[in-house]
């Protein structure tokens, strides 16, 4: 018998069980009906970080950026294809710090864009500097595996 575990859902934030077996189907919302996993980067505010960073399993990739910051807007296309990568053995989300200055300090963003990989309420590794989505995937991949050994 596979091994369930918990995926927050993208759009109400329900925690759903989908069967590890069944995590590369997607998977919908029992509450909402919505996919599970789109491919794409999941707006995180300080209303749902928690739900996905906390009660999920599956590991959290977080961009912290600004409208504002060159680097940031040229990453953004490289961390969606990313999300085309590595979903749904990971979910990759992006924090504006201008919208959610609270969350910044808290994890205390200093430059930007920064990554955050988390792993059930836990940080595991962050990395500052913008980054291609080959490169956001071979990082985030050899984080969780040193995480694992």
């Amino acid at each position: 018998m596979s091994e369930s575990l918990l995926v927050p859902c993208p759009h109400c934030n329900a925690v759903n069980r989908v069967p590890e077996s069944k995590l590369d189907d997607g998977g919908r919302c029992g509450r909402c009906k919505q996919p599970l996993f789109e491919k794409t980067p999941l707006h995180l505010t300080d209303a749902n970080l928690a739900v996905h960073a906390t009660q999920g399993d599956v590991p959290l990739l977080v961009d912290f950026w600004a409208p504002w910051c060159g680097p940031c807007r040229s990453m953004a296309p490289a961390f969606t294809a990313a999300a085309g990568m590595l979903e749904p053995q990971v979910r990759l989300g992006k924090v504006n710090t201008e919208e959610e200055q609270e969350l910044g300090a808290r994890f205390a963003i200093r430059s930007i864009p920064t990554l955050v990989l988390m792993h059930r309420g836990r940080e595991i590794a962050r990395q500052s500097g913008a980054m291609n989505a080959e490169d956001i995937r071979r990082w985030t991949l050899a984080q969780l595996a040193r995480q694992a050994s």
